[in-house]
């Protein structure tokens, strides 16, 4: 099976490191394609910026060109999700849900750390919604903005570990990494713990796994139905940008690795 994973910003150092933790999680077998959107924000901080990105990320599936039988959105709290459903004819899922509904069948509380204090309600709206808030016992920001948890990875993991002993200290008995650019630190953050730690890229990977594994889509019978026919002004935007606005560089090539086993 083919996976794609979306990472929401145009930061492709970001994408990489997203692209290494599903690929780190993912079964033999199954191949991992990592992407981001060809223009957005270089980082989501902000429900403006979240909307934007979400334009675009549904502007990049509907303009790329290669076929995968699941989408991984590799945003924490963000939109657009449920756009991406009615788009696309495969299953698609997102990696706060997926991270709360793993760290749900790990203990009876869970909380989740975050980048800063500004996406704690964005995040918590988002819980609310998919029906996921009542287990949740804090959603806490490390202070630290997206980019900047590329800068020092030491001082990432030490700020993150900090915050997350909060977060237990308010009852919650398993830990999420509230940021697809958190990928990866789960292992460091857990030993330092001792509580389960998930991994949301890592979660909605093995979710996804075991959706196609049972042979179940997202439902078109309602809610996500395909979009109706009819007349959208510039659509898609991509399309219309010269080269040099549309940024098509090697910075935008997708990632691409085949697991050879766990």
């Amino acid at each position: 099976m083919r996976i794609l994973v979306m990472n929401p910003n145009t930061t492709a150092s970001m994408t990489a490191s997203i692209s290494a933790t599903a690929t780190t999680a993912a079964a033999p077998g199954t191949e991992i394609i990592a992407t981001e959107p060809l223009w957005g924000p270089e980082s989501i901080e902000g429900h403006f910026e979240g909307y934007l990105s979400a334009a675009a990320v549904l502007d990049r599936l509907a303009t790329l060109d290669l076929s995968f039988d699941a989408l991984v959105m590799a945003g924490f709290g963000e939109p657009g999700r449920e756009g991406a459903q009615e788009l696309l004819d495969v299953p698609v899922l997102d990696i706060t849900e997926s991270a709360a509904q793993m760290a749900m069948m790990l203990g009876h509380a869970y909380g989740i750390v975050t980048t800063l204090d500004r996406a704690v309600p964005q995040i918590r709206d988002r819980l609310l919604t998919a029906g996921l808030l009542q287990r949740c016992a804090a959603v806490r920001g490390t202070g630290l903005g997206v980019l900047e948890l590329e800068e020092d990875a030491e001082r990432t993991v030490e700020v993150i570990i900090e915050t997350a002993r909060e977060v237990v200290r308010d009852g919650a008995e398993v830990i999420c990494l509230g940021c697809g650019g958190m990928a990866g630190l789960q292992e460091k953050v857990a030993a330092a713990l001792g509580v389960p730690v998930v991994d949301g890229v890592a979660a909605a990977v093995k979710f996804a796994e075991a959706v196609l594994g049972l042979g179940l889509t997202t439902s078109t019978g309602r809610s996500f139905a395909p979009p109706r026919p009819k007349v959208i002004g510039s659509w898609p935007l991509s399309a219309h940008l010269s080269p040099g606005r549309a940024q098509v560089s090697p910075r935008h090539t997708a990632f691409s690795a085949q697991t050879s086993g766990i």
